[in-house]
């Protein structure tokens, strides 16, 4: 039975596991481009980069996977890879990379936001740290789209649990408005 890329994130939406094996044999450089297509679907995005071109197949909502596959100008496959790894953002070159260099690098990000203080655009990219845990690299731009640093930490879309911060906490609370005041304290 033939699967589908789509198949596969769908059937997954939790793990990744053994997805691959849908597919049959692994993706190995020299395919020519119509077979890895006919594999994965259509990508996602493609990235132009000098003679060879790179597409992207992001899996899952949240896109904690995307794999990535560099085309040679002969239309044959150089390397297919997963690049939401710690190994692959290391490769991220801080003061050199620009926004282009980052999407060849390590795909479209999840969430992007702009901080007009620090007059910096941060690309957010969730992740499985070490295949495990829910995790978000933050990769920051000045205003000429040059990379100035980069931050990872827990995925904020991780830390509720039903509804609720999971774990201990308290909080204080002052507001004024409409004739008066309180404070509020809570555990």
């Amino acid at each position: 039975m033939k699967h589908s890329f789509l198949a596969c994130i769908l059937a997954s939406s939790f793990m990744l596991t053994g997805c691959a094996s849908m597919f049959g044999p692994p993706l190995t450089p020299g395919m020519p481009v119509q077979q890895v297509i006919a594999r994965n679907g259509p990508p996602a995005i493609e990235y132009p980069d000098g003679d060879t071109k790179v597409l992207e197949w992001p899996v899952s909502e949240w896109s904690q996977y995307a794999y990535m596959a560099r085309i040679g100008p002969d239309g044959k496959l150089i390397s297919y890879e997963n690049v939401r790894t710690r190994e692959k953002f290391a490769t991220i070159k801080i003061n050199q990379f620009n926004k282009n260099d980052v999407l060849r690098t390590i795909g479209h990000p999840t969430e992007t936001e702009y901080f007009p203080l620090k007059k910096q655009e941060a690309w957010s990219y969730r992740y499985k740290e070490e295949g495990i845990w829910n995790s978000m690299m933050h990769i920051y731009f000045d205003s000429s789209g040059i990379v100035r640093g980069m931050e990872n930490g827990q995925d904020p879309l991780y830390l509720r649990d039903n509804g609720f911060f999971s774990g201990p906490g308290m909080g204080i609370g002052i507001g004024i408005g409409g004739g008066g005041g309180g404070i509020g304290i809570g555990f």
